[in-house]
């Protein structure tokens, strides 16, 4: 396993959640100073991944691009509880792998939220739309030639009900309550369920009708312009 897989995941499974455990621990607007130290820790596996490679400017501005086009997808889609934000994400690991899936859906999280206030709900939005991008990159990322539109849409429709939407729902659960328990549990994701749903029905169609050609047009400019060439990443 890569130096720098080993080091997303732990910042996903310690250093985040370590973070966010501190955060709610401070008074005033802490969610401000947990985004900026939750954007940092994002960066270091995805520095890591050019450790042994010199980067080109093309691969940040590609990384860029996707970054603005995932802010974009959740702001101007005027369709209530229909963000097909996630996807893009997805889309963004596939084509440049689990790192940069990451940086992107915790980036994302973050610059779109300048648009619907930030507030608390912020570092638990850039936590779990960044592990979408991470969890599409290591399980798609140069292991699948052929990427199915149909199976990329029930991936991502899972992800969202299962894992992205509860994980999100937590938000509620740790930071509106005052006593935890499982009948408040319980009520926090039920009530959360129909939006997940919404949520994972715009990821599928979206996957559905566009992942194709997005893929497609990424793996064009990789092959063009050299960029994330496997033999230099290994």
């Amino acid at each position: 396993m890569r130096k720098s897989t080993l080091a997303s995941l732990a910042v996903i499974l310690v250093l985040i959640p370590l973070t966010l455990f501190l955060g709610t621990r401070l008074h005033g607007r802490w969610y401000y100073l947990t985004s900026t130290l939750m954007i940092v820790e994002t960066m270091v596996p995805f520095f890591l991944a050019f450790e042994t490679r010199k980067p080109q400017a093309r691969e940040l501005v590609t990384l860029a691009v996707l970054c603005a086009l995932a802010v974009v997808s959740r702001v101007a889609v005027l369709i209530p509880n229909f963000k097909p934000m996630t996807a893009i994400l997805i889309i963004t690991g596939i084509a440049l792998g689990a790192e940069s899936g990451f940086v992107c859906g915790a980036v994302g999280a973050f610059a779109s939220n300048f648009f619907f206030s930030q507030g608390p709900w912020t570092p638990w939005q850039m936590m779990a739309y960044g592990l979408a991008g991470f969890l599409a990159g290591a399980l798609f990322h140069r292991r699948f030639p052929v990427r199915n539109p149909v199976a990329l849409a029930v991936f991502g429709f899972g992800l969202i009900v299962v894992v992205i939407g509860p994980l999100l729902d937590c938000c509620t659960l740790f930071t509106v309550s005052t006593r935890l328990s499982w009948k408040y549990a319980a009520t926090v994701f039920g009530a959360g369920l129909p939006y997940n749903l919404q949520h994972g029905l715009a990821c599928g169609v979206t996957l559905l009708l566009f992942s194709r050609p997005l893929l497609e047009k990424l793996d064009r400019l990789k092959t063009k312009y050299g960029m994330m060439d496997a033999r230099r990443e290994e």
